[in-house]
């Protein structure tokens, strides 16, 4: 277990220490209004974490505490652990970003594009590009995710078992062939639209690697990082420190437990969902972000070299246009003007298009429990923030913490 804990006077790295601690006034704001059940945040400069902001439950009605070693369902934040993944076997020369996937995923050798209709009777075109594993990458694939409800091939998903999560029952190699089934929204490469591409990009790996996802990620991620409590499921042994899931009340707004979903983590998935079926704690987590700034190694380990994740936390849109131009939609959590999108990661491109304090080149993603992180390799800055509580448009929380990190740089 990694013990996460305070290791440095922020005063050294240049935090006023006066100032982080409204981290922990405002979220503690959040529960006293009764709107989040626990909350832990970190913030880490020069590799050190300055501020731990910790408060609330990780489990209401047995009140339990939030702990420096909860464990919390990361939903989202595992498709960047997909996507360094991936870029090893880039890096091993066993893929190419340019490649089609259906080299490896023949299911995919005959997409067929929406060309207009309704869920129930819709016309569809062939593509004229195959997915490449850069669309996969960059979410410029076509596919989408049933919960977006904003389009015709949306309910399509929902109908074929996809809303939320993976159908049931299938594993990924069957979620690959039934996704692949579907029409694309449109052609590969045409314009951006957040989707089960990583799940794809997850049964990629498993095929070009020879090994099962989560096999690949515990060998060749997770072990080699010291992250031994993130996986698809947490270690029996530890399920009274895995957060329980909670939903906003329709009227009060109060934490509501939801065990449905949150049987997430307690037992092994049928699918080992690249794009959001992991689990882990703040330490374990932490060390992921530090190789990341780290250019791709940490304390000797190297998992990709720093050309390379300088390409992935490079903004790939045609013309280096932002989410809100190229993207069909849109994340009401936090607004995407300035933010382009990289192999993996959200990255901001212009500060004062985004109207924030961040730096440019920062990249980051969430997950749908209201989780996020962040890394400014200007700044040598690295910022995780845990809760449990679906669906993280709920409240702008995303927004408020980087502005809450960055008032309080002041060298």
């Amino acid at each position: 277990m990694i013990e996460l804990k305070v290791d440095v006077d922020p005063a050294e790295v240049g935090f006023d220490a006066e100032r982080l601690r409204r981290i922990d006034k405002h979220f503690d704001g959040y529960l006293e209004r009764n709107l989040l059940p626990g909350y832990l945040a970190v913030v880490t400069r020069n590799g050190k974490v300055a501020h731990l902001a910790a408060n609330g439950q990780r489990d209401i009605e047995a009140g339990l505490p939030v702990e420096t070693d909860t464990i919390w369902r990361v939903y989202s934040m595992t498709k960047p652990v997909t996507s360094v993944a991936a870029m090893m076997l880039v890096e091993e020369g066993l893929i190419d970003l340019k490649d089609p996937i259906s080299r490896w995923l023949p299911e995919f050798s005959e997409p067929r594009v929406f060309a207009g209709g309704s869920p129930v009777k819709m016309a569809t075109v062939p593509a004229t590009e195959p997915i490449r594993l850069w669309h996969l990458l960059t979410h410029t694939s076509g596919l989408t995710y049933g919960f977006h409800r904003t389009h015709p091939v949306d309910a399509v998903y929902r109908g074929a078992g996809f809303d939320w999560g993976t159908a049931p029952g299938l594993d990924l190699a069957g979620v690959s062939e039934a996704i692949a089934r579907l029409p694309l929204l449109f052609q590969p490469g045409s314009e951006w639209n957040y989707s089960v591409a990583t799940d794809i990009l997850g049964r990629l790996v498993e095929v070009v690697s020879g090994q099962s996802l989560d096999t690949f990620f515990a060998e060749r991620i997770f072990a080699p990082l010291g992250m031994h409590e993130t996986g698809f499921q947490a270690d029996p042994g530890a399920l009274d420190r895995l957060a329980a899931l909670y939903v906003p009340h329709p009227g009060t707004k109060a934490p509501l437990r939801h065990d449905e979903m949150g049987a997430v983590g307690r037992v092994t998935p049928s699918c080992f969902s690249g794009g959001g079926g992991l689990v882990s704690t703040a330490g374990d987590y932490h060390r992921f972000t530090q190789m990341l700034v780290r250019g791709g190694e940490l304390d000797g380990v190297r998992l990709l070299g720093p050309r390379t994740m300088r390409l992935m936390a490079t903004n790939h849109l045609p013309g280096g246009v932002d989410l809100e131009t190229y993207g069909r939609t849109g994340f009401s959590e936090a607004p995407y003007h300035g933010f382009g999108f990289g192999l993996g990661f959200s990255v901001l491109d212009d500060p004062v298009k985004a109207k924030t304090l961040a730096s440019a080149g920062e990249f980051a993603w969430g997950g749908a429990a209201s989780t996020a992180f962040w890394v400014d390799p200007d700044e040598d800055v690295t910022v995780l923030f845990f809760t449990q509580l679906l669906p993280s448009s709920s409240y702008p929380i995303r927004v408020e913490l980087r502005n809450l990190v960055y008032q309080a740089l002041v060298d």
